[in-house]
């Protein structure tokens, strides 16, 4: 029987990294572009879904409300230590640059594992200030398809996503991300 546990965890461990490593490589990937830019009519864009989340105070805020900017959209649970890890970072950068891009955090409540308490009390705990959104309905994980936590979207200020990762990302990668966002 544990066995047969080992290579399910192994099974479902490889296809998180394939899929993982299908979104990164855009970012990552350092090749010499061989074909011509993609004109400005030619480039498909994949346009923001929207979702109404709610805020500390019970407010809702809708992903909209933000679009004119460029967007960091992470999703996350303080019961998840990859999203614990990577947290400190994207704190540090959207410091840093003050407002010039969104950071939208949002964490996935689902009523038992993660409570907006539990994840308010986090973020208290670390003394973070970004936006934190509770999706407390689910809307935002449906929406995204959220499979893994974390997960990250980059978002353009005309509200197309350019790229993504799925789980945690170290600084270079979120600047990389942003760098593909503010042009």
């Amino acid at each position: 029987m544990k066995q047969k546990w080992l290579w399910l965890v192994l099974a479902v461990g490889l296809i998180v990294l394939i899929g993982a490593a299908a979104i990164l490589y855009p970012i990552l990937s350092k090749q010499t572009q061989t074909q011509a830019p993609e004109t400005e009519e030619s480039a498909q864009t994949i346009p923001y879904v929207d979702f109404t989340a709610v805020d500390l105070e019970g407010n809702e805020v809708s992903l909209s409300d933000y679009i004119g900017k460029p967007i960091v959209l992470n999703f996350w649970a303080s019961w998840c230590p990859p999203c614990k890890s990577e947290m400190p970072d994207f704190d540090a950068v959207a410091k840093e640059l003050d407002g010039e891009v969104v950071f939208l955090m949002v964490d996935m409540v689902d009523g038992m594992q993660e409570t907006k308490d539990k994840g308010a009390q986090f973020i208290k705990e670390q003394g973070f200030s970004f936006p934190v959104l509770y999706d407390v309905n689910q809307e935002a994980a449906m929406n995204y398809g959220v499979s893994s936590l974390p997960t990250t979207y980059f978002i353009d200020k005309d509200g197309n996503i350019v790229t993504g990762a799925m789980g945690a990302i170290s600084k270079t990668n979120l600047l990389k991300g942003i760098e593909l966002i503010r042009e």
